[in-house]
């Protein structure tokens, strides 16, 4: 019956997947996309309406989110650090011209003046154009100008009513009413307000037979290479494209000495973080963990229960507290030691600061983890090295650790990985700061994720490429030392299972 019941919902699923899907992809005309959607939806039917294949029908879905959730923007994301993506680029080159001439758009003199009534035909929006002048109704579309018949004009001269078409309200639809340009021979018409039309030109034209931007005298060549249209004198558009720039983002990290040197210093503060996180907070949940795990120890379960707030709260509201507690003005940790030190201004501080919040938030888990691999290693093994004459040190370095660290390294790894993109803790209680006077873009508690967001998203950089390289090296980073310790783990496990 279950069985029946997941190979229902999971068909059903799937046709809900094609009915929301098919329809934008078929109106983009993205064929490519359409064909590999419709080639798994025929695959996935046929996998759960046979009776064959048993294992696939279960593996089948785990592997589809696998590949959505993290093959897919894994992927994507180093294919975006090869390219220039970013504010200025993120679209085709016949996108950038269109940008430039929109921009550059100024009245036609002597252009006539259109009353605008705005009109929707099945999704598409319209302008039903009435010419001030000569009153003659027009249909504007982003295809051009055609006549209109049929059309009744009011006193106020604008379109009441048309054969063929829905009379709006322009704020109904003013995002789309705002994009709409109806091209013409001298330009385009585009709105004005929410009831007049006028047609404008672009100062700046593209000329096919150079690939350049014209306006006047001067002159923009197209770059390919660099994605712009640049002058004589090296200067480009501030609007440009997007195009494959080959291993520039990767490179620009080792040669650019702007770059280079933050780049490497934010990457050994990132592995000393942490190292460090994994270490204190594994240290002190574990010490814990022993001293709650004697059989001498009453009321353990109360403790256990306090012991754990920090990781029951929630872990952004209690970032802003630390953040606040390391006020200098009116901070309680001063207030409490009665002292005027800026905890956050300084890097060493900070950094320690950053350190000893992530341990208060992190050692919860290091107890919880470390008290049920406790409770799997049998007392007699330490009772028995006791009878050799094993001190209670000697018993714990030679016996229960190394077991413990057979349970607990997968979880020590991830625990590593965490925190090396530990971005909300930096994010909230330091904001990477602080900062050198002359660099607001790299501050001396970031780490390579903050510096990556900062690039991408702060500072008006908008770099989304070179983030993605970065991006690419934490992966490798963290991918490369989470391989080397599960393989120390696997020869651990040869030694003591």
């Amino acid at each position: 019956m279950s069985f029946l019941l997941s190979r229902i919902v999971t068909l059903s699923i799937t046709a809900a997947i094609l009915l929301y899907a098919v329809p934008p992809l078929i109106r983009t005309e993205s064929w490519v996309a359409l064909t590999i959607l419709a080639l798994a939806a025929a695959g996935i039917g046929y996998l759960y309406l046979s009776p064959r294949h048993v294992p696939a029908k279960y593996l089948v879905p785990g592997t589809i989110f696998l590949i959505i959730f993290q093959i897919f923007p894994v992927l994507y994301t180093f294919s975006v650090a090869f390219t220039n993506y970013g504010d200025g680029h993120r679209g085709s080159k016949q996108e950038a011209i269109t940008a430039i001439e929109r921009e550059s758009l100024v009245d036609i003199p002597g252009a006539p003046d259109y009353a605008l009534t705005v009109a929707t035909k099945g999704d598409d929006v319209v302008f039903l154009l009435v010419n001030q002048e000569t009153k003659q109704v027009q249909l504007g579309t982003e295809k051009g100008l055609s006549n209109l018949d049929g059309a009744e004009v009011g006193l106020t001269g604008k379109v009441l009513s048309a054969p063929g078409y829905q009379i709006i309200q322009a704020s109904e639809r003013d995002e789309d009413v705002q994009a709409l340009r109806v091209p013409t021979e001298r330009g385009v018409i585009k709105s004005v307000g929410l009831s007049r039309a006028i047609e404008q030109e672009a100062r700046r034209k593209y000329d096919a037979s150079c690939d350049c931007i014209v306006e006047g005298g001067n002159r923009w060549v197209a770059d390919g290479k660099r994605g712009y249209f640049v002058d004589a004198s090296g200067g480009n558009l501030i609007q440009g494209w997007k195009v494959n720039v080959g291993w520039s983002n990767f490179t620009r990290v080792f040669t650019d000495p702007n770059v280079s040197g933050h780049f490497f210093g934010v990457l050994v503060w990132n592995i000393v973080f942490a190292l460090a996180s994994v270490v204190t907070t594994f240290a002190l949940g574990m010490a814990v963990a022993l001293a709650l795990h004697s059989p001498r120890v009453k009321g353990t379960r109360i403790y256990r229960t306090l012991l754990i707030l920090p990781y029951a709260m929630p872990a952004f509201a209690m970032l802003l507290v630390w953040r606040d507690m390391f006020n200098k003005d009116f901070g309680l940790i001063n207030r409490v030691l009665g002292t005027d030190l800026d905890w956050l201004g300084t890097p060493m501080s900070a950094r320690l600061g950053l350190i000893l919040v992530n341990l208060w938030l992190g050692f919860p888990y290091m107890f919880l983890v470390t008290t049920g691999a406790l409770q799997a290693i049998p007392r007699e093994l330490t009772e028995a090295s006791g009878i050799d004459g094993a001190s209670p040190w000697q018993s714990f370095r030679r016996v229960v650790l190394p077991l413990l660290l057979v349970a607990l390294t997968p979880l020590l790894i991830s625990s590593f990985a965490f925190n090396f993109n530990n971005f909300n803790l930096v994010r909230l209680v330091t904001a990477g700061g602080p900062y050198a006077v002359d660099n607001n873009l790299v501050g001396k508690t970031d780490l390579l994720i903050t510096y990556t967001y900062r690039l991408a998203f702060e500072g008006g950089s908008g770099q989304f490429g070179f983030a993605a390289a970065i991006s690419t090296f934490i992966f490798a980073i963290v991918a490369t030392i989470s391989v080397i310790a599960f393989r120390r783990t696997r020869a651990q496990e040869e030694v003591y299972t």
